[in-house]
């Protein structure tokens, strides 16, 4: 009989509906695994009763509503997966039950309220993933008492205000991922301790200070990210041969650059510092990397520049040209988690960070090329939108050296990684924020939802002002969507293609360094200058009219008087 049964799952096969309150009565089970269907509605409370259980999921679905209090009466549990299952709220207080947990994966929720004091008491946790939620910090410092962690990821707190205090005896960590949660510290010593850490990302914070010299030599280390924080100073002197991914962007760094920053096996992302044009030319780095400074300029004598009025790019694909849509330049450049380039025109540029499982500097995880055409719906350029540049964190794109106006930048879209057949493959979700010129424009952006699904194209316009002569064109993943539909590592920004073109031509102001736009106060100008030639022209005329007149007439008074 099925109440006696101890494994069930039912993973992967498009299930629809609510789940059963009956499913209490499977009292033997041991495993349940309803995860990547259909699912919807509230969690049975009867859930509780399998108190057997050690291996629960039910992520990737569309369950709505709070998790169940009565989950923490599974005293055994070790495995608990329910990433992207739609429920919201707070963590039942009941949860503290739960010691003998071993893995949580939790992300892509709505989880509410601070993230609970109580996990401290999970001791034997080894894997906890809380990304993409709506926690609100600091972290607790109970989580100290995790001395058997593996991985940890908690991300996405706009609120955080931690300190890195809370990580000092997780000596046993390999991937520590401590992303956008507004953590103001500096790096502490402790995490030279951690000898078999691979993977550090601790980017979008607010971390101070220098680099310590012993992080870049930790021995197992391979992929390190520090982007977007605070820090300043010099890179450290040496590093290890195993450390081949660095991202530091985004940072105030500055000086010279060592020798081994010319290791061809390593990738290196160093835009949006201060380092000079000077120490940029004396190393091997991509000479563009002068152009992605904190000034954004190709050219520092501004008497040099030409500005350009617009810019397109194929991302992910070669060089596209077409009469209706323009023309958009070859990009398929980016090849790993660190990378970026500068087009041989300079008058764009693109910035990928984010690491990519099992990345074996195989770009092909970063641009996407079909090597076929495929049907693309909903456009008469399928061509456009046969290639895709990836990201699993923060994809970048600039235009250079432009003209200062109002623009129009149109992104093109289709999503090519989830089927519209009826698999289990077609689940998967993406979602990202969209930023033109550091402005939120679009957030949590699903490109299957604005273009009706997948292998449909959507191109969305958005206004944007140059001031500077650069635009950033920033796609940022959030925590949001599905992991690993239908592989690991299927989430973040996608794109196909970019073009920006200025409104109107600009007219350059000498004496107070602006610019105008011609059609607007360049006009009122140009007709008020009109008006007074005009009126001027016409007062001369008329002065030399009746200074006429008066001349003929007292002539003609002198010739009376000389006739009489």
């Amino acid at each position: 009989m099925l109440t006696s049964l101890t494994y069930l799952n039912l993973e992967k096969n498009l299930l629809s509906g609510t789940l059963s309150p009956s499913v209490g009565n499977l009292t033997q089970l041991h495993t349940l695994s309803i995860k990547i269907n259909k699912l919807s509605g509230k969690l049975p409370k009867e859930l509780g009763q399998l108190a057997n259980l050690r291996f629960l999921a039910f992520g990737t679905n569309n369950f709505s509503g709070t998790l169940p209090s009565e989950l923490g009466n599974l005293f055994g549990l070790e495995e608990l997966y329910f990433d992207s299952s739609g429920v919201q709220g707070d963590i039942p207080t009941t949860f503290s039950n739960l010691t003998n947990l071993r893995t949580v994966w939790a992300s892509d929720n709505d989880l509410t309220g601070e993230i609970p004091g109580f996990i401290g008491s999970w001791l034997k946790l080894t894997t906890l993933r809380f990304q993409g939620n709506s926690f609100t910090g600091p972290i607790p410092s109970t989580f100290s008492n995790l001395t058997a962690m593996n991985e940890l990821r908690i991300g996405d707190i706009p609120n955080g205000g931690s300190s890195l205090e809370f990580i000092r005896n997780m000596t046993s960590l390999h991937t520590l991922v401590l992303r956008n949660n507004k953590i103001s510290d500096s790096i502490h010593s402790n995490i030279r301790e951690f000898g078999e850490l691979r993977l550090l990302d601790l980017s979008f914070n607010k971390f101070k200070g220098e680099i310590p010299e012993w992080l870049f030599k930790l021995n197992k280390l391979s992929y390190l990210s520090l982007g977007n924080n605070k820090l300043t100073g010099r890179l450290p002197s040496e590093k290890s041969d195993s450390l081949l991914f660095i991202d530091l962007s985004y940072n105030g760094l500055s000086g010279i650059f060592p020798g081994w920053v010319d290791d061809s096996t390593l990738q290196l992302n160093l835009i949006a510092n201060s380092f000079t044009s000077g120490s940029v030319k004396s190393s091997h780095l991509h000479s563009g990397l002068n152009c992605l400074q904190r000034e954004f300029s190709c050219n520092e004598d501004s008497d040099l520049r030409e500005l350009k009025p617009s810019f397109g790019i194929n991302c992910g694909g070669p060089k596209f040209v077409s009469a209706s849509v323009g023309e958009y330049e070859r990009e398929n450049e980016i090849v790993g988690a660190a990378s970026y380039y500068v087009s041989d025109s300079e008058t764009w540029a693109v910035s990928d960070v984010g690491y990519f499982p099992k990345d074996t500097k195989n770009s092909s995880s970063y641009n996407r090329d079909n090597g076929k055409t495929i049907h693309i719906a909903n456009t008469n350029g399928s061509e456009l939108f046969q290639t895709q540049e990836l990201s699993t964190s923060s994809l970048r794109f600039y235009g250079l050296d432009l003209e200062n106006g109002n623009y129009t930048v149109t992104l093109h879209f289709a999503e090519l990684a989830f089927p519209n057949l009826s698999t289990w493959s077609s689940l998967g979700r993406r979602i990202f924020d969209i930023y033109i010129q550091g402005n939120l424009v679009h957030k949590d952006f699903s490109i299957q939802n604005e273009a009706g699904g997948s292998f449909r194209a959507i191109s969305k316009p958005f206004k944007a002002q140059v001031s500077k002569n650069y635009m950033e064109i920033h796609l940022f993943w959030a925590g949001k969507g599905t992991c690993c539909i239908p592989e690991e590592g299927t989430f973040g920004p996608s794109i196909s293609a970019i073009i920006a073109s200025l409104d109107s031509e600009p007219v350059s102001n000498e004496k107070n360094g602006t610019s105008q736009i011609k059609g607007t106060s360049s006009k009122k100008n140009g007709a008020s200058l009109i008006v007074g030639i005009v009126v001027g022209v016409g007062s001369v005329c008329f002065l030399i009219v009746i200074i006429s007149i008066l001349f003929h007439r007292r002539k003609g008074r002198s010739s009376e008087d000389e006739g009489n």
